[in-house]
């Protein structure tokens, strides 16, 4: 129980988005995933969410919450982190101690494939444990701690507490590795990737047809779905081998082979979808052919939606230029989000 002569106060985040190079695709348990993956953290594609709190007029056997998404009421959003909140009761008994106005707004287009869950888990996850350091007058935050809960909210937030680099789930890769929450990870990374590049085609701003936690529960009678796993562990171990050699043809190879297989995945499930658009593939081509004549290391990958990230180091930016140009195209109102690898979530209030 929590001594409660509480100044009201207020605690604020920006918290990454990250991009998956390996994808986890399917989960078990509570948020258990079926498969390690490996991620950059992104810097400018980012979740910024307050928590302000006050004492609970009485102790509550529910979290109340006020919730605004970009300055709106959003009903359904409320009700996830309500149940979020009710869910981690037994971690931070003080969920059910205070009342919480959580405001929250993206730096992107929500639920178009850019891991918001991502960002804004770990932004909350994070605020909850800077309340719990504010009320118990710790000094150190627990970002391993912060990883756990992120990932009980969203499985792909457990790699935004991070950067540059993140892995989530058991491997082979590190002793250190965790399913229960993600590990930074800079082993002999070459150099050329902490500049690497991340410009995000909105090919669409919608939102999904099928969202990712439907998408994971179709994993669990998918036909290709324990290939899948033990590709995903294969790839682990190629990928950071690549990325410790420098070996840019390799890494493109093995985060296109993911990209595709993921969504492969998606229209082999039961019932089949598809998320991919039109322009999403057209666009891919036209990446590629560029690639093959001007011979420059720039490479593609999806997330769980039809925008396209496009990965490549810095030494190749003038030449990509041109490239962007033309896939602007392909993209709604022409919008490209320029981003980049980043180092992680930053404590604003």
């Amino acid at each position: 129980m929590i001594d409660f002569n509480l100044t009201p106060g207020k605690v604020e985040w920006q918290s990454p988005s990250n991009i998956a190079l390996v994808k986890y695709w399917g989960k078990h348990g509570r948020q258990l995933p079926s498969n390690p993956s490996i991620s950059f953290t992104l810097s400018q594609a980012h979740t910024t969410t307050s928590v302000a709190y006050k004492k609970a007029e009485n102790k509550n056997s529910s979290a109340q919450v006020d919730f605004k998404f970009e300055g709106e009421e959003k009903p359904d959003f409320k009700e996830k982190i309500v149940r979020y909140l009710n869910s981690i009761s037994e971690e931070l008994p003080l969920v059910h101690e205070l009342d919480f106005v959580i405001e929250s707004q993206n730096s992107f287009p929500h639920s178009s494939g850019i891991a918001s869950s991502a960002s804004s888990m770990s932004a909350l996850a994070l605020c909850l444990l800077s309340i719990h350091n504010n009320l118990y007058d710790n000094k150190a935050l627990d970002i391993q701690k912060a990883s756990h809960l992120a990932r009980l909210g969203s499985g792909s937030a457990s790699r935004s507490v991070y950067g540059p680099l993140a892995i989530w789930g058991d491997t082979d890769v590190s002793t250190l590795s965790s399913n229960k929450y993600a590990i930074p990870y800079m082993d002999s990374i070459d150099s050329v990737f902490n500049s690497f590049y991340d410009d995000i085609l909105i090919i669409s701003k919608n939102e999904k047809a099928v969202s990712s936690r439907a998408g994971h529960a179709l994993m669990e009678n998918n036909p290709y779905a324990l290939n899948r796993f033990e590709q995903a562990h294969r790839h682990m171990g190629e990928i950071v081998a690549a990325m410790q050699a420098g070996d840019l043809e390799k890494f493109g190879a093995i985060v296109e082979k993911e990209a595709l297989t993921l969504h492969a995945l998606m229209m082999a499930s039961e019932p089949p979808y598809m998320l991919m658009e039109p322009n999403t593939i057209a666009a891919i081509r036209v990446l590629q052919e560029f690639r093959k004549e001007k011979s420059v290391p720039v490479y593609f990958t999806l997330d769980a939606g039809p925008n396209i990230h496009m990965l490549y180091p810095s030494s190749a930016a003038a030449q990509v230029a041109a490239l962007k140009e033309e896939l602007k195209n392909y993209c709604q109102d022409r919008l490209i989000i320029n981003d980049k690898v980043g180092s992680g979530p930053i404590q604003m209030i």
